[in-house]
């Protein structure tokens, strides 16, 4: 038997890099800046309850993977996350923290579908001013993550081995059980504090 906790997610400003200042901007003109605040407070709260919880399970931390939403195969993973961690992101320095106990950081998403993401999430920040704009950015958003979605589904039932742990740090848009494998046993972790933070943030 293989166990993965999924554990949803919701991204730090660190997190979102070159896209950060039009999210905001669209964000405050959307809700005003005094909300803005309040969402990082909330994004805050919800890390600080998940860092709590999993160091509380007192995991095999050499039995443990490490799975992250954004992370690409790369090769680069570790260096990816310690540069993350350093502009401050609570996701990676959570990561970095449990892989430092010995847990194994894997490279989780395919990069060319993270690229289009990218550079499509470029485009519907400018083009979501219209209905028309905004239900095509959508459909396309939901063809991306279900690409997303089979890939990182298959990266686990692939590279978790039997009587291993993944940690599944994802987006709570995601939808990858009904791919994984039926011989892996999925677990939910989401403190219930942070839940509340959750749906206010989202």
């Amino acid at each position: 038997m293989r166990t993965l906790v999924i554990i949803p997610i919701i991204h730090t400003e660190q997190d979102m890099g070159s896209l950060l200042s039009e999210i905001k901007r669209e964000y405050v003109s959307r809700y005003g800046l005094a909300q803005w605040d309040s969402h990082l407070n909330s994004i805050a709260e919800i890390w600080d309850g998940i860092r709590r919880m999993i160091l509380d399970f007192d995991l095999p931390y050499a039995s443990v993977r490490l799975f992250q939403d954004g992370l690409p195969l790369c090769g680069k993973e570790a260096e990816i996350v310690r540069d993350v961690a350093a502009r401050g992101s609570k996701n990676h320095q959570l990561l970095a923290e449990i892989a430092g106990r010995g847990a194994r950081l894997m490279g989780t998403e395919d990069p060319q579908l993270l690229l289009q993401e990218y550079q499509f999430l470029q485009g519907a920040l400018r083009d979501m001013q219209s209905e028309e704009g905004e239900q095509r950015w959508k459909q396309q958003s939901q063809r991306l993550l279900a690409d997303r979605d089979q890939f990182i589904a298959a990266r686990i039932n692939d590279t978790l081995l039997p009587n291993e742990i993944g940690l599944l740090f994802l987006g709570m848009a995601h939808q990858i059980e009904p791919m994984l494998s039926s011989d892996i046993l999925v677990r939910h972790l989401l403190p219930a504090r942070a839940q509340a933070s959750s749906e206010r943030a989202s």
